[in-house]
């Protein structure tokens, strides 16, 4: 199978292409530059590393610091090479998933997680809900990846300036089902303003006292519960900074 091209490997075979003059007049020594160049472009697109893995992770020390090192690839601006070949695709048809973590998100189009996160096709079982909120339906979806898929780390993560919470926090009406997740949220805001936060100092802490509600939820699930007494599954909170990419450590 082809190594799939890097972003900086097509950018450099397309600087070989130009340099090259696509087909047109050049002297023996302009020729001999270019086909350099091009040759170089491509020893680094083959030489570009693919992301891969150990197929089937059941250790949820070591899924906690996957998503570690893949977040700081993404804060670094140094993200793997991803195989989305139709081979990839193919053999996880026909083998199955298996995601060695299962993260709850916010919908926010600013914090999708397989980016963030670095991680590939089959790494993730993403369950994206508004404000990160753990009802009976994403529940559901937890339990499902925990005890069919075997996926040893669930995390819970949140984000700074949520959009979700600050309408919680600020009140207001709220239109068709909308009022589902603010009614959800409305918990954690309570505390959080009965501890004299105000502004975004309470928008944050109410963010944080969400994230530690979601894993209660799932905590008592009987399923997720059995998987944590056996040692076999972890759950923990992240918090996701915007502007900074990171997403550090809540509850371990």
């Amino acid at each position: 199978m082809k190594k799939p091209l890097t972003y900086i490997g097509a950018a450099l075979l397309s600087l070989a292409m130009i340099l090259s003059g696509c087909g047109s007049q050049t002297s023996p020594m302009a020729d001999k530059q270019s086909s350099e160049v091009e040759n170089l472009a491509v020893q680094q697109v083959i030489a570009a590393p693919v992301y891969k893995r150990v197929e089937v992770i059941s250790s949820p020390e070591i899924a906690q610091q996957l998503l570690v090192e893949g977040n700081r690839r993404f804060t670094s601006g140094t993200p793997l090479s991803k195989d989305f070949s139709y081979t990839r695709r193919s053999d996880l048809m026909k083998n199955g998933q298996h995601p060695f973590a299962i993260i709850v998100s916010c919908s926010d189009s600013r914090v999708p997680p397989e980016l963030l996160f670095d991680q590939a096709l089959g790494d993730l079982f993403v369950v994206r809900v508004a404000g990160n909120v753990v009802t009976p339906v994403e529940l559901g979806s937890i339990e499902y990846a925990v005890e069919h898929l075997k996926a040893p780390l669930v995390v819970v993560l949140g984000h700074e300036e949520c959009g979700a919470v600050t309408a919680a926090v600020q009140g207001g009406e709220t239109h068709g089902s909308i009022a589902a997740i603010i009614e959800k949220l409305k918990p954690a805001v309570n505390e959080a303003r009965a501890t004299g936060a105000t502004g975004k100092e309470l928008i944050e802490k109410s963010t944080d006292l969400n994230i530690q509600d979601a894993l209660t939820d799932i905590s008592r699930s009987p399923i997720v519960k059995e998987g944590m007494e056996a040692k076999q599954v972890k759950v923990i909170g992240m918090k996701y900074d915007l502007d900074e990419g990171l997403s550090n450590l809540i509850k371990d």
